[in-house]
């Protein structure tokens, strides 16, 4: 199979610095704010985005390197989730280290200034690269009656004390 090259469109802008601190989903970097800037070249793809709520950021997690405590032995294609304690199929998960560390968020969109997009709920480490921009559409993207395997098992507050990586989640 052919190599693939991806191109950057931008740069995301957060209040993130240190992955260990970095929530793990959006739903637990509520109201976290930031920036999506896209390069000029780019900025026409802009257009019209402000009539959606929420967008899907596809990012390439360029700092995944850092986070070796997850891998779960000497495969890294098994991982231990910040949610468990069990090691996991990485496709099973959505840990940064990835054979492809390609991450993906649902944020909300408050504004558009230009080429820059404000938004909140943001989980990204600053300086992330932005590859892709994808709006949220409810009658596309909406499933009901799903699973979510092992992670149907992880309680309320255990979610949100690993989830929200607080200090008392250890």
């Amino acid at each position: 199979m052919e190599r693939l090259t991806l191109e950057p469109v931008g740069i995301i802008r957060s209040e993130h610095r240190d992955h260990a601190q970095t929530p793990i989903q959006p739903v637990c970097a509520e109201g976290s704010p930031g920036r999506v800037e896209v390069f000029p070249q780019f900025a026409e793809a802009l257009d019209d985005v402000e009539g959606f709520s929420h967008l899907h950021l596809i990012y390439w997690l360029h700092r995944a390197g850092e986070v070796v405590s997850s891998v779960a032995g000497p495969s890294p294609l098994k991982v231990i989730p910040y949610l468990d304690d069990v090691p996991r199929g990485v496709f099973a998960t959505r840990t940064p280290v990835r054979p492809n560390p390609i991450g993906l968020s649902l944020v909300r969109l408050v504004e558009r200034r230009g080429n820059v997009l404000v938004v909140e709920d943001l989980d990204v480490l600053d300086g992330t690269p932005l590859l892709d921009i994808k709006p949220y559409v409810e009658k596309f993207d909406l499933r009901e009656g799903t699973r979510g395997g092992w992670t149907d098992r992880v309680s309320d507050a255990t979610f949100r004390q690993r989830g929200e990586r607080r200090e008392d989640a250890k």
